[in-house]
């Protein structure tokens, strides 16, 4: 049989080569500049307008400029995303290295943005202006004026979090400016989408004005038949108060989304593949055809988000701010979605495979998430004791509340084979494996009975300080005090007589989380520092995986999100340099890192029942380039390289001591760069590498017959080209895998099913702003 995808399980690694290149280039540039006196002085930000390159976090938490603050922190500007035709949250992140993209065991997050950074599920730490964004759904970047992934524990910024980081999307906002902006592209995979952007003034002193972000998409995707997205959106906002001492900002933000979702492809065919039923022809068979849909017309993924926020601040004195924020936050998402399960084959014929079939897993969920916050924040820069103090507290607010319903296939004689185990006799789909009939019987997915409402209500203080000691260091510090208190009930589904069973469980917590970093800055534009950091996540108060595990008939009694576990936590400790260089157009950063991860739920025994003694550690090297060579040379760029290693694992599967955390490449890498030539002409391209990922988390050797125990690596090369026709419009083109590698995107936790990574595919656009 041939091999379509080859390991790279004993390839030479070229992680020394790359790492040292990068590290070799960073201290190039930076020894120059490092080389300067003591004396500094201020420095002046040459950097243009519409350049890569960030100097702030939108977070008021963060007291000091990016290249003085002691952390990695990757900001994605709107103007790398235009530049790649980047549209979703999930193809944003692509611009930072240490992230990977998963599927989910059930469907759920097949749908949504399922990233996974460090090695761990950050799905749940996503945020919206620093305010949690909730919901297992994709985001759209149409009303997002840059992202910004922070990484290590940060529970002291945001609370309770991923162990390694989490993501905040920074919202536009109405400015003095008049203008009219846009897009209007056209796709491969029928894709159509256009998007406005129209900012005006309300009066001649310039203090109120109108922002008004529209979206509008629809369209297939390349090589992979009924897969749809459809997607519309709509963000008003006013502000009044420009450039006074108080300012406000009222806004909404509503977003429809109606597609077809992909339940992904069977792994058959593919490298590490075997079933024992296959063994006969060496435990593998034929690969699907990439174009194969397993669901039905009928399935959807309908989503809608509301958000109202309004923000108020006001500058009580020079240097000295008060800011206020409440959102109210809904959404609703009615999912059913069609897997094939490739180890539950019929295979009649072992020489003939166009009879074989594939078992179907119809699925589905019905939930609502709903949050009200508010947060305030005082900012202030003073002297005290003869040092001067960037000081930042505050207290935050929240209820989150989320209501699922268990949907449940009816598989009966009439849409369904009988398969006899053990003397029972169920009902299961099938289709064709090699060529599913789309209108085959049709197995309606409905609600069970089962339901499930959860609800978190969190009270956090807080407070950051920079201290500046002299001209070259800085203390960085703050601390958070949170009291959170989670409640569960759930209602299994209906038993033969009609009873159903409920269940309450409950968990509150006080949690205690800080970070402290020293800054030595040897020039003004740059800086060496080390930084220590906690977090905690209390299990059960992470929504966005409480819908991803919580059990078919309602329990939650035994899975990850009992409330009652105690709290997970991280503590990080990191060393780096900062330098902005090139006339400051340019920002460099290095650092190196580690994470260890204490109390993670594990797996006892064979019913799913979990204890926490789990521990891993993550530790490495990220390096990253941002802004521009020259005044028409940009670049994003970044390399990172990750060891994993579990140290305490289930009692079930002893080989997890000492192997790798799942989904966590080794070396990963992003490289995006643009120049602009005479005659309104832009040339770009990039490149993303993403190292081989363990699935299994086994440190057992893998054998012929071990069942997809990775991930295979993959490159993939894209490229743009732009054409300016006069100062009002330009056009752009963007090839998406440039080499039509054909590479694994996103795998399912078992490895039976997959969603591949786009294919060669092509967007144009034209960029209009009046």
């Amino acid at each position: 049989m041939a091999s379509y995808i080859k390991s790279r399980k004993h390839a030479r690694s070229t992680t020394p080569q790359l790492t040292s290149a990068a590290a070799a280039t960073l201290i190039a540039i930076a020894m120059p500049v490092g080389a300067q006196t003591n004396s500094l002085s201020e420095v002046k930000v040459e950097a243009t307008a519409d350049s890569y390159k960030p100097t702030t976090a939108s977070s008021p938490k963060f007291t000091q400029p990016l290249v003085d603050t002691p952390q990695t922190i990757t900001v994605i500007k709107k103007e790398v995303l235009i530049d790649q035709g980047a549209t979703t949250l999930t193809e944003a992140l692509r611009n930072t290295p240490g992230i990977t993209f998963q599927m989910g065991e059930n469907g759920n997050t097949s749908t949504g943005d399922a990233v996974f950074m460090r090695g761990f599920d950050t799905s749940g730490s996503i945020f919206v202006d620093g305010i949690r964004d909730l919901g297992t759904i994709s985001r759209d970047v149409f009303n997002i004026e840059q992202i910004e992934v922070v990484k290590g524990p940060a529970g002291t910024d945001i609370g309770r979090g991923a162990p390694t980081g989490y993501i905040n999307l920074s919202s536009k906002l109405p400015t003095a400016e008049n203008f009219v902006a846009g897009t209007v592209s056209v796709g491969s995979g029928s894709q159509k989408r256009a998007t406005a952007d129209i900012n005006r003034s309300l009066d001649e002193t310039g203090t109120r004005a109108f922002r008004l972000n529209l979206l509008g998409q629809d369209g297939g995707i390349v090589d992979r038949d009924e897969v749809k997205n459809k997607r519309w959106g709509v963000a008003p906002s006013l502000a009044f108060g420009l450039g006074t001492p108080t300012r406000a900002y009222f806004s909404y933000l509503y977003m429809d989304q109606k597609n077809r979702p992909d339940g992904g492809l069977p792994t058959i065919g593919l490298d590490g593949y075997y079933l024992a039923q296959l063994a006969r022809i060496g435990g593998n068979g034929p690969r699907v055809d990439t174009s194969n849909y397993y669901g039905y017309t009928s399935d959807h993924d309908d989503v809608r988000a509301d958000m109202a926020t309004a923000r108020i601040e006001h500058d009580i004195a020079p240097g000295v701010t008060l800011r206020n924020i409440t959102r109210w936050g809904r959404t609703k998402q009615d999912l059913v979605l069609t897997a094939p399960f490739s180890n539950g084959l019929i295979t009649p014929n072992l020489a003939n495979p166009a009879g074989w079939l594939v078992r179907l897993l119809p699925q589905g969920k019905l939930q609502e998430n709903e949050i009200l916050t508010n947060q305030t924040n005082v900012t202030a820069d003073l002297t005290l004791g003869g040092l001067k103090h960037s000081l930042s507290a505050g207290a935050e607010f929240s209820r989150e509340e989320q209501k699922s319903s268990t949907l449940a296939a009816q598989a009966n004689a009439t849409n369904s084979l009988p398969i006899v185990t053990n003397g029972v006799t169920q009902f299961q789909p099938y289709t064709s494996l090699y060529a599913p009939d789309i209108n085959r019987a049709f197995v309606p997915v409905t609600p069970n009975g089962a339901r499930v409402r959860a609800k978190t209500n969190t009270a956090a203080l807080y407070a950051f300080d920079t201290i500046k000691l002299n001209d070259q260091w800085l203390i960085n510090g703050g601390v958070r005090y949170e009291h959170y208190k989670t409640d569960y009930t759930s209602l299994a589904a209906p038993a033969a007589n009609g009873s159903q069973a409920v269940t309450d469980l409950s968990g509150s917590d006080n949690l205690l989380t800080g970070k402290v970093g020293v800054v030595y800055k040897p020039a003004s534009n740059g800086s060496i520092y080390a930084a220590y950091a906690t977090s905690a996540r209390p299990p059960g108060s992470d929504f966005a995986l409480a819908g991803n595990t919580t059990a078919a008939n309602g329990t939650v009694s035994t899975n990850v999100n009992n409330p009652s576990l105690d709290p997970q936590k991280a503590k990080t400790a990191e060393v780096g340099t900062k330098w902005d260089v090139l006339d400051n157009r340019l920002a460099l950063t290095g650092a190196l890192f580690k994470t260890t991860n204490e109390n993670e739920q594990v797996q006892v025994d064979a019913f799913g029942t979990t204890e926490q003694y789990g521990k891993t550690r993550i530790q490495g090297l990220e390096l990253s380039a941002v802004g521009q060579i020259t005044p028409a040379w940009q670049i994003i760029a970044g390399v990172a390289n990750v060891n994993t290693k579990i140290l305490e694992g289930a009692r079930t599967s002893t080989t997890q001591n000492g192997a790798q955390i799942r989904y966590s490449p080794k070396v990963t890498a992003t490289l995006w760069t643009t120049y602009k030539l005479p005659m309104g002409l832009t040339l770009g391209g990039g490149a993303r590498y993403v190292d081989t990922q363990a699935r299994s988390t086994t440190n057992a050797a893998s054998t012929s017959t071990t069942f997809f125990p990775e991930i295979p690596s993959y490159t993939v090369f894209d490229a743009m080209v732009g054409y300016e026709v006069n100062k009002n419009v330009s056009i752009q083109l963007n090839i998406y895998n440039l080499a039509d590698k054909f590479y694994l995107a996103r795998v399912n936790n078992a490895g039976n099913r997959l969603v591949i990574g786009t294919p060669r595919s092509a967007l144009l656009t034209a960029n209009f702003k009046f």
